[in-house]
């Protein structure tokens, strides 16, 4: 992206972000993620959530869904404390981006988008856990939000983001690649452009702008790494934008396989593999929390096929 289209994306998203139908809870909720979560009021968080009936409704569906542990939670106070403050505010982002962009506006069939950003959000949560990332929910949210700039770029333009959406289904190749070709930008370089105005921390906006091009950060840090690795993890085993990709992908060779490596040894003993498996087992119930929080899919989509790229170890 040169310097003239970085000026003018800015200007658009500027103007965007003027005219945002987005929910009222968004401004204070941004606010609130520029904090730490020990320093955010619980009684701030429950008066937040049932500021809005709807978004009320979705918290206690997804506290009482089977991939956090939960049943039987009844009121908002119960709903925040049994998934804590930083994963409810996760949720209030991703709420209030779905309910910002216009019906007509979406390019990628929404609940597909939420799948596969809600499966790289747990991916990159689990793999946090299991490498002794001391903040796996900042994880989290990384992965949940990393795809931000594909939203920007279906209400910005909506008709060349169809075209690059076509042409990857076509030459089954991932979307920036397209968008790269078509546009001169890719949803990278919008997320990183919203992030920056929305005053994310650095950590995130590394992962709304690089999480596909890590070796376009001069040092990039875990949680870009976290998210890269979930993003296609998750990619490659049908969770990704309903249709098939052509990837072969190697982690043990991937440059954020290779950061993540330096610092968490803990890396080498991760049986890649039976990762990858339990992604795969776990999808019916990301589907259905999905489908329960943010609705059922809108448009019929090109489904991937079952024949999964390889995947190979840091053991081979």
């Amino acid at each position: 992206m040169n310097d003239q289209q970085r000026a003018e994306l800015e200007a658009q998203i500027a103007k965007l972000e003027s005219v945002s139908t987005a929910p009222a809870v968004l401004q204070p909720l941004l606010a609130m993620l520029r904090v730490p979560c020990d320093e955010v009021s619980m009684e701030r968080v429950v008066e937040m959530v049932s500021r809005d009936a709807a978004i009320a409704a979705q918290c206690l569906r997804m506290a009482n869904s089977p991939l956090f542990g939960h049943r039987s939670i009844e009121t908002i106070r119960a709903a925040v404390m049994a998934l804590g403050i930083s994963k409810v505010r996760s949720l209030l982002l991703g709420l209030c981006m779905h309910r910002t962009i216009p019906e007509d506006k979406w390019v990628l069939d929404p609940n597909g988008f939420w799948r596969h950003s809600l499966g790289c959000a747990l991916v990159a949560q689990t793999m946090a856990h299991g490498i002794g990332y001391p903040e796996p929910e900042k994880a989290y949210l990384a992965g949940l939000i990393h795809d931000i700039g594909i939203l920007v770029n279906s209400v910005l333009y909506t008709a060349k983001f169809r075209e690059c959406l076509q042409n990857a289904i076509v030459q089954r190749c991932p979307l920036h690649v397209t968008e790269e070709s078509l546009l001169g930008f890719t949803h990278e370089d919008s997320g990183r452009i919203l992030s920056k105005k929305w005053g994310l921390s650095k950590e995130l906006l590394e992962v709304a702008g690089s999480h596909h091009q890590i070796d376009s950060l001069p040092s990039a840090g875990p949680m870009a790494c976290l998210v890269h690795l979930g993003d296609l993890l998750c990619r490659v085993r049908n969770l990704g934008y309903g249709y098939e990709e052509v990837m072969a992908v190697a982690l043990a060779q991937d440059p954020a396989w290779r950061h993540l490596a330096v610092a968490y040894p803990a890396l080498a003993d991760v049986d890649l593999v039976r990762f990858t498996l339990d992604v795969e087992g776990s999808m019916d119930q990301i589907a259905a929390l999905v489908d329960s929080v943010f609705g059922p899919p809108r448009r019929a989509v090109v489904h991937a096929t079952s024949n999964y790229p390889a995947v190979t170890s840091a053991h081979e």
